[in-house]
């Protein structure tokens, strides 16, 4: 099965990998790939990472993208336009809205109804 899937970015490594740990706790079918941190490891961001992470979440259902401060959306942003395929950054708390989006992914839906579920719930 196909799932939309979830990118997470953060301006910190760490923060993006204890979260996806957190999630694939529960939800373990789900592609949740990570951002976090700039190209040297540093605190910051990287539409490199970006990229590569949306590519690596994509199953063909789309791919749902969490940041965490205004900085991560702007790369973001700009790493969906240089990206093919059906990419939405959803504006909702990172861990809550990328568990939500996990769960409602899990079950099948696509990424119109899993955007929808998030923005609902927050």
């Amino acid at each position: 099965m196909e799932y939309v899937g979830i990118v997470l970015i953060s301006h910190s490594s760490k923060i993006v990998e204890g979260l996806k740990e957190l999630i694939q706790q529960v939800i373990t079918d789900v592609p949740i790939e990570i951002a976090g941190g700039t190209d040297q490891n540093e605190i910051g961001t990287s539409i490199e990472k970006i990229i590569s992470a949306i590519d690596a979440a994509d199953q063909g259902k789309g791919v749902t993208v969490f940041y965490d401060l205004g900085s991560a959306k702007m790369n973001a942003e700009m790493a969906i336009e240089m990206v093919d395929g059906n990419v939405r950054v959803v504006e909702a708390p990172l861990i809550e809205g990328a568990y939500v989006a996990a769960v409602e992914s899990n079950m099948g839906k696509n990424l119109t109804e899993v955007c929808e579920a998030v923005e609902k719930e927050f």
